[in-house]
């Protein structure tokens, strides 16, 4: 193998670049040419290619975003744009593919991968931690942290008014953000897709909060449930002598300065990618687990999916006396 191309895909996330970084050092060190695929998917069909070296990578690892920009390409679904795509790459001379995006992106190389034949490794980032074969995600633990951190401001508000706030994150089908950053938050009710919304149970939950003297709550909301502005109208028609309020972060979520973990984990993954497309894997994903560096068939990561830790519902529950 002598020449291989990176993309980013989907959503953004940060640490992303610290992946690319690693990629790219880690290949020219062992002599490989590195095409750089601007705008993921789209790139690829679109023949969006440049030689990305060592010395373009400088300086990049503490950014957000990705320098490959991104974008999601709902057409790589069809066969005949695949089919160009591959034969981009063939074109180019390019022998192996990382992509580093979260399950549409791994969705995509694994259909890229079974049509063309072309080695594909993909490299989970996403800040839903929403794919199987990996403990964790890059960009995962800076969302939470960025999450955490503006949660904790709305704490002190809701405090000194004596308000009940629904903060709203993201994780559309996932709701491994909510259940971490509900914990880590205090929240004292945390409402994710992997249960079904129960407004009778959440009204109850409020009326307990108030038979315990509560004067403030916070309701962790993964906006795949519903919105927060729909559940706070329907506290409020419940409980009109309430102040409620609520607060959608949105992509403020996703930028940012990577974590040190996040960093960390991206580089690790990033390198291991290289190795793994070098050992003439066909389709395969890295990830960390028990804190070691794995890799399986995506197909297998895929079937596997993730696995919210449901456990922490309870937790929250207990610990909201």
């Amino acid at each position: 193998m002598k020449k291989i191309a990176i993309l980013t895909a989907g959503g953004d996330a940060p640490g992303m670049n610290a992946a690319i970084r690693a990629a790219v050092r880690i290949a020219s060190g062992e002599k490989l040419t590195v095409i750089g695929i601007k705008r993921g998917y789209r790139g690829l069909y679109e023949k969006d290619f440049s030689l990305i070296t060592s010395r373009d990578v400088s300086g990049i690892i503490n950014l957000g975003g990705t320098i490959l920009k991104t974008i999601r390409f709902p057409e790589f679904k069809k066969s005949e744009i695949r089919k160009k795509a591959a034969e981009n790459l063939k074109e180019a001379g390019i022998e192996g593919l990382i992509a580093i995006g979260g399950n549409g992106t791994a969705q995509g190389a694994l259909l890229f991968h079974q049509e063309s034949g072309i080695p594909v490794v993909v490299i989970p980032a996403s800040i839903d931690n929403d794919l199987g074969g990996t403990d964790m995600s890059i960009g995962f633990d800076t969302a939470v942290n960025t999450a955490v951190e503006a949660i904790d401001r709305i704490r002190d508000t809701a405090t000194s008014h004596e308000r009940t706030f629904v903060i709203e994150v993201m994780g559309r089908h996932c709701g491994n953000l909510a259940l971490e950053v509900g914990l880590a938050c205090g929240a004292e009710i945390i409402v994710v897709p992997e249960v079904p919304l129960s407004y009778e149970k959440i009204l109850e939950d409020l009326r307990e909060a108030d038979r315990k003297g509560k004067n403030s709550v916070l309701i962790v909301l993964a906006e795949g449930v519903t919105s927060a502005p729909e559940m706070t109208a329907v506290i409020k028609k419940h409980f009109p002598e309430k102040e409620v309020r609520y607060a959608v972060l949105g992509y403020i979520q996703r930028g940012g300065s990577p974590t040190y973990a996040t960093r960390v984990l991206a580089t690790r993954l990033g390198a291991e990618a290289v190795r793994v497309l070098i050992s003439g894997a066909s389709c395969h994903l890295v990830g960390v687990k028990a804190g070691r560096l794995v890799h399986l068939p995506v197909s297998e990561a895929l079937a596997t999916g993730y696995s919210a830790p449901l456990e922490n519902l309870k937790l929250a529950r207990l610990l909201s006396i």
